[in-house]
């Protein structure tokens, strides 16, 4: 799709369709879509971002969330080599002596009217995160210098940051924390909804498999450790898929600790018990 702003044809990204589903952590959903929710004709929505771990889910409640809202939903993910364009407007060649612009999946959902999920945006530095800065108060719009035109948000238009904890991130300049509020803790599902994530995502698991893959990861939250509801599903499929060849020389319970190692490292056979 194309469309023209002020004179300058614009080439859109496609959404995202992913099938994801939200499993369990309602009270992490409903702070979500209260800061997306508008209540006044003088009120703007907030722009929140999703904090924890590697695996938890951020990503997958964020999609669910602008699902529920009906809306077309872009991600876009964040790196140390994210640059202000790549935020905004690509220029790519096209033909002898043309330029064709090209918006990022961020502008796209400004322009449509969709959610845009900025994937791991600490992984972004302050330059990039500036080009963003009037997007994220009360002026809503974004400038391409590439293109030469200041683009503003859709009244629909929703977004939201995913934070990582681990220490490959960058820390936030104040002005860009003020400006991605509230910040939203995603923590570690229970075990019943962690059980319920394994069934979601590995649905050939057999349920003895998936129960003890639960009780893995719960056992090595209880330890602080960095394991993930992400991890569980890797360990559940290999498992699944060393059962599936024909006569391997191996019990369940030695399969499964053969997934937990290869898959996380002999630290984490300490939390593999008895099948």
């Amino acid at each position: 799709m194309i469309v023209t702003i002020d004179g300058v044809p614009i080439h859109l990204s496609h959404p995202d369709d992913l099938s994801l589903r939200w499993v369990g952590q309602e009270d992490a959903m409903r702070q979500l879509m209260a800061a997306w929710l508008v209540i006044d004709p003088t009120d703007l929505p907030m722009t929140p971002r999703l904090v924890g771990k590697p695996g938890v889910g951020k990503t997958t409640m964020a999609y669910a969330g602008a699902k529920r809202l009906d809306q077309e939903c872009y991600i876009l993910q964040g790196t140390v080599d994210t640059r202000p364009e790549d935020l905004i407007i690509t220029p790519v060649i096209e033909g002898e002596g043309r330029l064709r612009y090209v918006a990022s999946p961020l502008v796209t959902a400004m322009i449509r009217g969709g959610v845009a999920i900025l994937d791991e945006g600490n992984r972004m530095s302050e330059k990039s995160w500036a080009s963003l800065a009037p997007l994220l108060d009360s002026r809503r719009y974004v400038e391409s210098v590439v293109a030469g035109i200041k683009i503003k948000a859709h009244p629909r238009f929703r977004m939201v940051a995913t934070m990582n904890e681990d220490a490959s991130t960058f820390d936030l300049p104040e002005y860009i924390q003020s400006r991605l509020q509230p910040q939203i803790l995603i923590d570690f599902p229970e075990r019943d909804e962690e059980l319920e994530i394994l069934r979601e995502n590995v649905p050939f698991g057999e349920e003895r498999i998936l129960s003890y893959v639960t009780d893995f990861l719960q056992q090595a939250h209880a330890s602080d450790e960095r394991y993930t509801v992400r991890d569980g599903i890797n360990i559940a499929r290999y498992a699944m898929k060393m059962l599936a060849m024909p006569d391997y020389p191996a019990t369940r319970e030695r399969i499964l600790q053969i997934a937990v190692r290869e898959t996380l490292g002999d630290e984490a056979i300490r939390y593999a018990g008895r099948f």
